[in-house]
């Protein structure tokens, strides 16, 4: 199993899906090797070597981004992808099996692009079971596309195979572990792809067994900060409550972060949280004024967005948010509205976006091919971005970037920051690193002094 992420930015995220399909493997009896495409230094011919040394049966590459989502410095990842299966073919004969949430989006094309043998869509847990299990036959299925499958129960889904190698390089670079508590997600955002690939319905897994995790992870591995990858953790059924008062039975205390929606928290169950260790929330406010996050499927209003950052402020929680300019609906006024809007959130930290990335799909692509911004024959494969057809896009450059020009705490573009908070992660600080923007800047050293 190989995952073929390359971007290290805003942190390093452990390749949970892999492992976790890993995990499946592993416990139907087959002999299972995890490798990182950065842990091997991004070098092919060291994953190569990894190739040739444990000679597989078979090769699962998880793809877990298409591109880097960001309209004004846009990285595209499929060609590492082909680069990576063209590699392998000059030392080995296995079957080659892609898989990921990358890859599920726009399946046909990725496959069809990157010359691997098949692909998996959407969970791989069983899917992937089955195809080794055949393979160990010499049986392979007729279409190169398998699944999707039937989802799995929360009670099915499985912790992950936490490799000691792979966990240890990525608690080097930023002491970050992954752990999901649930999968699905039942709103109605228009770009959003949670829903395509994990259901509507939400499916909760057992809290002592995420419990479980949490204490492996400290225990074993030495992780220092958690990060619960949920689409929302705070969901509106209050699901996570249950891994939040297990965390409290058990008196396990560890740094942790999630994506937190504004709406469903109040002062007693943010100190609940606090108590098992929350210390950071990214919270995924997406639009800047009531007017746009109604146009993008939000069910809550900006006083809502004010009211969480608030809240979680006041309990000494590090907060960033996340905007996006030139959705449906965006004016002129709108941009303005929203950028007066960001500019009155306290003590967080905001990352800016232009444009939205479009995913087949979604509502968003259906509103674009509407309003003439794609044609219904685009595959969306190539990044291509909706921003509202009356906007110009030079305009909305312009103003963002005057906007937010010397404000600490906003970072556009999203990625301005990046170079710093790798440093930062390779000089052994642990977490997000954007909390760093929260607090108020050090004075140099001496400054007194030349006063």
């Amino acid at each position: 199993m190989i995952s073929a992420n390359v971007t290290l930015y805003p942190y390093p995220v452990y390749p949970l899906g892999m492992s976790m399909v890993a995990a499946a493997l592993s416990g139907a009896g087959h002999e299972v090797q995890q490798l990182d495409y950065l842990q091997q230094e991004r070098s092919l011919e060291s994953v190569l070597e990894e190739v040739k040394r444990f000679q597989p049966g078979m090769i699962g590459i998880s793809v877990r981004n298409i591109d880097n989502v960001n309209l004004l410095n846009t990285e595209y990842y499929i060609h590492n992808v082909k680069n990576m299966v063209d590699a392998i073919r000059t030392v080995s004969d296995a079957r080659i099996v892609l898989g990921g949430a990358g890859f599920s989006l726009i399946p046909e094309q990725i496959l069809e692009e990157t010359g691997a043998d098949f692909g998996v869509i959407g969970e791989g847990e069983q899917l992937m079971v089955a195809f080794a299990d055949g393979a160990e036959r010499g049986i392979y299925p007729q279409k190169r596309l398998l699944g999707p499958a039937s989802p799995l129960s929360g009670d099915d889904i499985g912790s992950a195979l936490y490799d000691e190698g792979l966990t240890r390089f990525y608690l080097q670079s930023g002491n970050i572990a992954s752990i999901q508590t649930k999968r699905g997600c039942s709103h109605h955002c228009v770009y959003c792809t949670y829903p395509l690939l994990e259901g509507s319905c939400l499916r909760s897994r057992d809290p002592v067994k995420v419990v479980d995790d949490i204490e492996l992870l400290r225990d074993k591995h030495g992780t220092g900060y958690i990060f619960f990858v949920d689409s929302v953790f705070n969901d509106d059924s209050g699901i996570y409550l249950g891994v939040v008062d297990e965390m409290l039975h058990r008196k396990v205390n560890i740094p942790w972060t999630g994506y937190i929606k504004p709406g469903n928290l109040n002062d007693e169950i943010v100190e609940r949280m606090k108590s098992t260790g929350f210390a950071s929330a990214e919270v995924g406010s997406d639009a800047a004024c009531d007017s746009t996050l109604a146009r993008m499927g939000k069910d809550f209003t900006f006083a809502d967005i004010r009211e969480c950052n608030d809240l979680l402020t006041r309990h000494g929680i590090a907060t960033c948010h996340f905007f996006m300019f030139g959705g449906p609906g965006e004016t002129e006024e709108t941009v303005k509205e929203g950028i007066a809007n960001i500019l009155s959130l306290k003590k967080c930290v905001i990352f800016i976006f232009m444009g939205i990335r479009l995913l087949p799909n979604t509502p968003l692509a259906k509103i674009a091919v509407r309003e003439g911004v794609i044609d219904s024959e685009s595959d969306m494969l190539q990044p291509v971005y909706y921003i509202a057809p009356n906007l110009d896009r030079d305009w909305l450059e312009r103003t963002l970037t005057e906007a937010f020009a010397g404000v600490r705490h906003c970072l556009f573009p999203p990625d301005c920051m990046d170079n710093c908070l790798n440093v930062l992660h390779k000089l052994g600080y642990s977490g997000p690193m954007w909390d760093l923007l929260t607090k108020e800047k050090p004075r140099r050293r001496g400054a007194h002094a030349a006063a």
